[in-house]
C-alpha cells in the first residue's frame, strides 16, 4: 500500500508484527522454536533477511539481498507498483512493512490500543488533519533506537539455526559451518541497518512525477570531493508533506527545463520538511547547481527560504547526519570532502544567512 507519508509498506510483515504485540499485550502464548527466537523480529524481518543473504552465498551469483525501491502508476489513484530493478526477497516494501511492523508490534505490546486508531496516528490520518511529520516518517531512526546496534545481528543469527532445521530452507544450510553463518548474520544485520537506518530514504523520480531528462546525462567520476548546501527560495515555504514536497519538485523541475533551459532539475538531491530526501540528478550524474563546479561535488537543496528562519532540527540531520554519512560510507563522497555555501561559490545569497550560519558549524565546511 502507499502510505500517506509517501512511503510503500507491504502488509505481510507489518500485519505479522501487530499480531504478535497483540498476543503479546493479552497474554496468549506465542510458538516456542529451539533455539528461543525474539517472535517480533522472526515474523517481521530475521527469516526473511537470513533467507535473502543465504541465496546470495553463492559467488557467482550477482543476486540482490536488499531492495529495490518501486514506484506507483499515479500516487493519486495508485494501482500498479513496479519495482525499479530486479527484486530480493527484500525490496524497499517488506523493509518498510518489517520495520513498521516491528515498531507497532513494540507499541500493542506495552500499551493495546484499538488497530484503527494505532494505524491513523502513525501514519498521519487522524481525522484527515496534517499535524507536523507523522511518526512513519521516523521509521528509520526510531528502529534504529529500540533495535540497537547487535539485536538484529543476534536475531538474524538465531534464526538461521531455525532455518537450519525447516524443510523449505534446510537445503541453504547444509554445507554452512558455524563462523560462516555467525559472518552471514553480521553482514545482513550490517548491510541492512546500513540502507535502511543509517541512510535516508530517498523517494525516486517517478514517485514524485518527474518529466525525463533532455538529452543524454553526464556521469560523474565517484568518489566527490565537495558538497553544496542551497536553498531553493521559491518555492519560499518549506513542504511538509509528500503530496506538497512532490508538487514542489515538479514545479521546481518545469522551471529549471522550461525557463531556465536547463536538462533537468538541478539539485543532486533535495531535502523536504517531510522526512524525505529527493532524487534529483541523484548520485552519478552531473547536475546544474554551482556553475563551474557541477562535476565535482553535490548539490543538495533544502525546500525553503532560509534566508531568516532555519530549517526543523529534524530537517537539518537529515543532510548533516544522515545522507553525508551515507555517501562517505557507501564510496560516492570522499571522506575528507569538503562542504560549501552556494554563496561562496557564485554571486549568489543561497543558501540564506540562516541556513548558511549553521552550515559553518558542520562537518568539512571550509
Amino acid at each position: 500500500v502507499l502510505a500517506p507519508d509517501g512511503s510503500t509498506v507491504a502488509l505481510g510483515p507489518l500485519l505479522a508484527g501487530v499480531e504478535v504485540g497483540l498476543k503479546r499485550a493479552a497474554g496468549r502464548p506465542l510458538p516456542t522454536l529451539e533455539p528461543p527466537v525474539d517472535a517480533l523480529y522472526a515474523v517481521t524481518i530475521t527469516e526473511a533477511l537470513g533467507t535473502s543473504f543465504l541465496l546470495a552465498r553463492d559467488s557467482d551469483s550477482h543476486r540482490a539481498t536488499l531492495g529495490p525501491g518501486g514506484c506507483w502508476d499515479d500516487v493519486n489513484d495508485p494501482q500498479n507498483y513496479t519495482l525499479l530493478g530486479p527484486p530480493s526477497p527484500i525490496p524497499d516494501a517488506v523493509a518498510n512493512g518489517a520495520i513498521d511492523g516491528v515498531l507497532l508490534g513494540a507499541h500493542l505490546a506495552q500499551a493495546p490500543v484499538p488497530l484503527a486508531d494505532l494505524l491513523r496516528a502513525y501514519y498521519g490520518t487522524g481525522n484527515g488533519t496534517e499535524k507536523g511529520r507523522p511518526p512513519s516518517s521516523y521509521r528509520r531512526r526510531d528502529f534504529g533506537v529500540l533495535t540497537g546496534p547487535g539485536k538484529l545481528e543476534e536475531e538474524v543469527a538465531v534464526m538461521l539455526r531455525v532455518l537450519r532445521v525447516l524443510p523449505p530452507t534446510q537445503e541453504l544450510l547444509e554445507d554452512v559451518g558455524p563462523e560462516e553463518a555467525a559472518d552471514i548474520a553480521r553482514r545482513a544485520a550490517r548491510d541492512f541497518t546500513e540502507v535502511y537506518v543509517e541512510c535516508p530514504a530517498i523517494v525516486p523520480r517517478c514517485m514524485w512525477g518527474a518529466r525525463p531528462y533532455r538529452g543524454t546525462p553526464k556521469p560523474l567520476t565517484l568518489p566527490l570531493d565537495s558538497v553544496y548546501i542551497h536553498h531553493t527560495f521559491i518555492p519560499s515555504a518549506p513542504c511538509r508533506t509528500f503530496a506538497a514536497c512532490a508538487r514542489d519538485m515538479r514545479a521546481m523541475q518545469r522551471f529549471h527545463q522550461d525557463t531556465r533551459g536547463w536538462d533537468d532539475i538541478g539539485y543532486s538531491f533535495v531535502v523536504g520538511s517531510d522526512g524525505y530526501v529527493y532524487h534529483g540528478r541523484g548520485w552519478h550524474w552531473v547536475g546544474a547547481h554551482t556553475k563551474g563546479y557541477n562535476s565535482k561535488g553535490y548539490g543538495v537543496g533544502y525546500v525553503g527560504d532560509f534566508s531568516a528562519a532555519l530549517p526543523d532540527p529534524d530537517t537539518i540531520a537529515l543532510v548533516r547526519d544522515e545522507l553525508l554519512p551515507c555517501a562517505v560510507r557507501t564510496g560516492r563522497l570522499h571522506w575528507n570532502y569538503t562542504l560549501r555555501g552556494h554563496r561562496q561559490m557564485g554571486h549568489t545569497d543561497c543558501p540564506g544567512n540562516s541556513l548558511f550560519r549553521e552550515i559553518e558549524t558542520w562537518h568539512g565546511f571550509k
